[in-house]
């Protein structure tokens, strides 16, 4: 698992359209019902992954601030190291998000191609021909390896940051130094700048695949649309008339 993941604080951006649609996604018997959860489904992980991407923002923006303030003073005092905390955590948690928008995607693409012969064979221009829930994988896995890489190079491992507790005792290790509260800072800064750019990744991942599940739909839509009115014209059609013809005579 990645290595900042934690359970969603109180308060936070929740990713719920997507963790909570993956359940239903699952249990969906219907598929009419599947295909109007999906299509409605897109436009709010669209606009979840808008603002996680904007928070990432927000958080390395204000990390970059305590750096300075770390520069030019011997230490942060714990007021203060306690807002980095709670930005630490928050960004814990959007990794946790984009691993989960991620895998409900995946898992969407998964059982359309299940269900769906139609959507199966469709081509995407995806690299290597990959289907969209191995691409989600890929991302995914980048992601967990950037942070991993971003920690080793601090020093420190994956297990320090596995759980909120471990994360905590991290932190409040580091703070006890100028120097511990620079590397916390750094990166924390490092992975924020990370997770802008592989949110806008995630993002296009996910507006390329609601694109083609909207074409498929339509496609569908238009040849259900066709076989009806091709039934709707043949039972309307006037039977062939068998009056009219030349009387049968017998002539002897």
């Amino acid at each position: 698992m990645t290595a900042l993941i934690v359970s969603t604080p109180s308060g936070a951006l929740h990713a719920g359209s997507a963790t909570g649609a993956a359940t239903e996604w699952t249990q969906l018997a219907n598929n009419a019902q599947l295909v109007d959860l999906l299509k409605s489904s897109g436009l709010q992980v669209d606009n979840q992954l808008t603002q996680i991407t904007q928070l990432a923002e927000q958080i390395e923006n204000q990390l970059r601030i305590y750096e300075n303030m770390v520069q030019n003073t011997a230490q942060l005092p714990q007021h203060i190291w306690g807002q980095v905390e709670s930005d630490l955590n928050r960004l814990r948690n959007i990794v946790d998000q984009g691993r989960s928008i991620s895998f409900a995607m995946g898992n969407a693409d998964d059982i359309l191609q299940q269900r769906f012969a139609s959507y199966a064979d469709l081509k995407t221009n995806l690299p290597e021909g990959d289907s969209f829930s191995e691409t989600y994988q890929i991302w995914s896995d980048t992601n967990r390896h950037t942070i991993g890489g971003t920690l080793k190079a601090a020093s420190l491992t994956a297990d320090q940051f596995n759980t909120e507790e471990q994360t905590m005792n991290s932190l409040r290790s580091l703070s006890e130094t100028a120097d511990g509260q620079m590397k916390a800072l750094q990166i924390g800064h490092q992975i924020a700048a990370q997770q802008v750019s592989q949110m806008q990744k995630l993002r296009g991942l996910v507006s390329q695949q609601t694109t083609m599940m909207g074409t498929w739909l339509q496609t569908e839509q238009t040849d259900k649309d066709l076989a009806q009115t091709r039934r709707e014209d043949f039972f309307k059609a006037t039977a062939p008339s068998t009056s009219g013809g030349e009387r049968m005579r017998i002539e002897w």
